[in-house]
């Protein structure tokens, strides 16, 4: 992404922000009553949500790169297909994603995240890693 609509300006921060591993910063980047949702999970509501899904991961890997595989925004949404890098102890792991993003142009401020992936693929190559 690296257009200059509103969608993609908020969601290149996010990126930077998940990027840089700063849970305040990808906190900052959602509306007060925002929501995220790692489907199937049930989504968590608002910064302290989203800072509370993002810290333990972000805390514990030491890079992190969300490689964008295609991109398309329409509107207020923006779809990403993804391979999320993170590296935990030297290791590499990467996992397939897509992402639905909802973005309030006027706030600049993410209002609604689903992101998809297949939860088994992301198990049996993380494993422990972050238990």
């Amino acid at each position: 992404m690296d257009g200059d609509t509103a969608v993609e300006r908020v969601v290149r921060r996010f990126l930077d922000a998940v990027e840089s591993r700063d849970p305040d910063a990808v906190a900052a980047c959602f509306a007060p009553d925002a929501t995220y949702a790692n489907v199937p999970h049930p989504p968590v509501v608002g910064p302290a949500g989203v800072r509370g899904l993002f810290a333990p991961i972000l805390g514990r890997a030491e890079h992190v790169h969300w490689e964008i595989v295609t991109a398309c925004v329409a509107g207020h949404r923006g779809w990403l297909e993804r391979v999320d890098r993170f590296r935990i102890d030297g290791r590499e792991y990467a996992v397939e994603c897509n992402g639905v993003v909802e973005v309030d142009g006027v706030r600049a401020l993410i209002t609604d995240f689903r992101d998809y992936t297949d939860l088994g693929v992301w198990r049996a190559r993380l494993g422990d890693v972050l238990g």
